[in-house]
């Protein structure tokens, strides 16, 4: 490790720490040469799956897409970033679980309205309605009622919640 202040190649690690629950190791690092000491994180590289899109091209996994089309459908609802970012870790963890080197969108969608339905049934709603492409309000009806299976009172509220929301007519 270079030091950030003289540039030397020679450091000595003088303390080493977990953080972030274990996911990173915190180093407290001094430089030979200058005396400064710094401080670095080390985290594991893991390699996570190609991403097989429907028309068969593959592109690189995109965490801040993911996160944006969570938060997109959760946009107003009471579920703090705490919980967005344990659903992102375990969509994450549950691909790389696969040893697949490449997974299919479709995969990934499924994984996310698994999370969504956890966190917040509105959002998985919403959702839901934009992944699989719903045409009409029977189509909206038909997932309230997959989910009243579950849980009856969740659906009502989720029905009620999608009663109140502002209807876009300038999209297509």
């Amino acid at each position: 490790m270079h030091c950030p202040f003289c540039g030397e190649a020679e450091t000595k690690v003088i303390d080493s720490r977990l953080v972030a629950e274990g996911d990173q190791v915190r180093r407290r690092r001094e430089c030979l040469t200058c005396h400064e000491r710094f401080t670095t994180f080390e985290t594991a590289e893991l390699v996570m799956p190609r991403v097989v899109k429907q028309d068969g091209t593959r592109q690189p996994f995109d965490e801040e897409k993911l996160r944006a089309g969570l938060m997109k459908a959760l946009e107003k609802r009471p579920v703090s970033i705490e919980q967005i970012d344990a659903a992102l870790n375990r969509i994450r963890y549950r691909l790389r679980a696969t040893g697949e080197r490449e997974v299919k969108s479709m995969r990934l969608g499924e994984e996310v309205m698994t999370e969504l339905r956890q966190l917040d049934q509105v959002a998985y709603v919403r959702f839901a309605s934009v992944y699989r492409s719903f045409q009409d309000i029977n189509e909206f009806k038909e997932e309230i009622e997959r989910l009243s299976q579950g849980d009856g009172e969740a659906a009502a509220d989720v029905a009620r919640a999608l009663a109140d929301q502002p209807v876009d007519k300038g999209k297509s």
